[in-house]
């Protein structure tokens, strides 16, 4: 009898006994998470605390994110294709002021009710539908990643032939097949490994980095053009006198298409932009966008112009890459000059990568697998799969359709933000009830499939007339008519207008009712009823309580 005792609580303690993959779980599994809401300190609200970003520092965070190495090549392509310098300004300018409107418009969700935009967009898309633009918008942050890691490379190699210029002549051992020598691979390396702790910086934090960027990266661009114009002088190059090569439509047509690629260029911060303007400490702090974006291009863009005249004298070619530039620096003085420059510039880079890429990306692992991924782990899965499985370098030499593929993805982009433009501010009249956007039964479910087909549509009407022209630039063998490229050209503003104002009147002819609110539902802890009003260390401890609603004059 008690060795059959003993037999049964033997047993009953080989059930208790946790298994492996319960320990693995309770292992990965984030502290915060809210199974109910399916979100984490990440993916809450951002708590008042938190709320750090001032206008000054959405200044120095434009600033820096336009002072970049790409900054210098902007006007690059505008003017392989005809246009003078003073047109590829004027064409910059307005896209950037154009794009910065957009920005401050879609921010000012953020800054308001301090969500993400993958919280943002299951008000206008549904709960479920929304999940479809948010993975839209992860894959373009994780590519572009990989992309800007290469870049982040080329500033550690020219740091690295700036101290030991030794290193020009180190032989490849990679095979012709790798497509990056021995050199790329190892400034690629150092590259990842310097970017890699960064990721573990709050992003409530990353101003500083912002402010660091923004104070040195310009006066490096000022430094190179009062350098070119010190040893030649800029007046009668060649890039210099360029007068633009076309006339009458055929200016026009590619005027609109060098727009519609500069704007193309910002169209995913101009839908994720919800992600730094949560962290703003009123509405108003992001505003300056609008007019700190286009200054800032222009400038860089003029640096760049100036530059690459300059190096079409010094050294008998156009180096519209700055780094390629400094790389000719190698006299001891030149080569500690080249040595800052391209360290700002690294600093840079990385600043653009993590704002305009990790972070984005980042956020929708977050809304994707709240239960395990919070926004420092979903930087860590970003970095490794743009940097390692996309293998950048592959894409740069081998494949330039997949380029332009990404590089057209505007074309989705624009109206996914003149949806949720038009229902912010046209169908809502800017009032949400933050805490059923967490409600995967509440009114923003739409139906039983937790889509609004109203977004549904006015999503396809936005994309699909593009679609002929956005092809040729894909596939050159295709060609299609000149109407079909001309709207392309004008993709933008079609995709936004077209996608808002179908998405306006189907919600005006069928609206759903059940999310027509009064008045808005604020997150703040003194206006959720029957809640304690702590935060977490992690994030906002908050439930799904009644809450008091407040008109936005008294909120603000």
């Amino acid at each position: 009898m008690s060795s059959e005792k003993n037999s049964q609580s033997d047993s009953s303690a080989e059930l208790a006994r946790p298994s492996i993959w319960s320990k693995i779980n309770s292992r990965i599994e984030l502290s915060s998470v809210d199974a109910i809401r399916r979100s984490n300190a990440d993916l809450d609200p951002v708590p008042p605390h938190r709320r750090t970003w001032r206008t000054h520092n959405f200044v120095m965070y434009w600033i820096s994110d336009n002072f970049s190495p790409s900054g210098f090549r902007n006007a690059a392509s505008l003017m392989e294709i005809g246009l003078s310098w003073r047109d590829s300004l004027v064409c910059i300018t307005i896209a950037q002021f154009i794009i910065g409107c957009v920005i401050v418009l879609n921010g000012v969700v953020g800054s308001r009710y301090h969500v993400n935009f993958s919280i943002q967009s299951r008000a206008s898309f549904g709960y479920y539908f929304s999940y479809l633009m948010i993975i839209m918008r992860m894959i373009v942050g994780i590519f572009w990643y990989g992309i800007q890691a290469y870049t982040g490379a080329e500033c550690v190699r020219s740091i690295i032939y700036a101290i030991w210029p030794s290193f020009h002549n180190v032989a490849n051992t990679l095979p012709a097949s790798a497509n990056i020598d021995t050199q790329m691979m190892t400034a690629y390396i150092v590259y990842f490994i310097i970017i890699l702790p960064m990721h573990y910086i709050p992003m409530r934090h990353l101003k500083w980095l912002f402010t660091i960027k923004s104070i040195t990266t310009p006066i490096v661009g000022f430094a190179i053009m009062g350098w070119v114009i010190h040893k030649v002088g800029v007046s009668n190059t060649s890039l210099w006198t360029q007068k633009t090569t076309l006339h009458g439509s055929k200016l026009a047509w590619t005027f609109l298409s060098g727009l519609y690629a500069n704007i193309g260029t910002w169209s995913t911060l101009a839908v994720n932009v919800p992600d730094f303007t949560r962290y703003a400490v009123n509405d108003k702090s992001a505003f300056i966008t609008a007019f700190v974006l286009p200054a800032t291009g222009c400038l860089i863009t003029f640096f760049g112009v100036v530059a690459a005249a300059g190096s079409n004298i010094l050294y008998g070619q156009i180096l519209w890459d700055p780094l390629l530039l400094i790389d000719n620096w190698t006299s001891p003085g030149g080569r500690a000059a080249a040595f800052f420059c391209a360290f700002f510039f690294l600093i840079s880079q990385i600043g653009v990568n993590i704002a305009a890429n990790s972070i984005s990306a980042a956020n929708d692992l977050n809304c994707l697998f709240p239960r395990y991924i919070n926004i420092r782990r979903g930087q860590i899965i970003v970095a490794f799969i743009g940097s390692w499985a996309l293998t950048p370098w592959n894409i740069l030499t081998g494949a330039p359709a997949f380029i332009s593929f990404m590089s057209g993805y505007s074309v989705w982009l624009g109206p996914i933000a003149g949806i949720l433009l038009s229902d912010f501010y046209l169908v809502h009249k800017q009032k949400y009830d933050v805490w059923e956007l967490y409600n995967k039964d509440g009114i923003y479910r739409y139906n039983k499939i937790g889509t609004n087909w109203r977004a549904f549509s006015a999503f396809f009407i936005g994309w699909v007339p593009l679609l002929p022209g956005f092809i040729p630039t894909v596939n050159s063998a295709i060609t299609v008519s000149a109407g079909a490229t001309h709207l392309y050209y004008l993709g933008y503003f079609y995709g936004v207008g077209a996608a808002a104002l179908s998405y306006y009147v189907l919600c005006r002819f069928w609206p759903a009712m059940e999310t027509m609110i009064d008045r808005p539902v604020y997150p703040d802890a003194d206006v959720i009823q029957g809640h304690n009003g702590q935060y977490m260390e992690e994030g906002v401890d908050a439930g799904f309580g009644d809450a008091i609603v407040v008109d936005n004059e008294e909120k603000h």
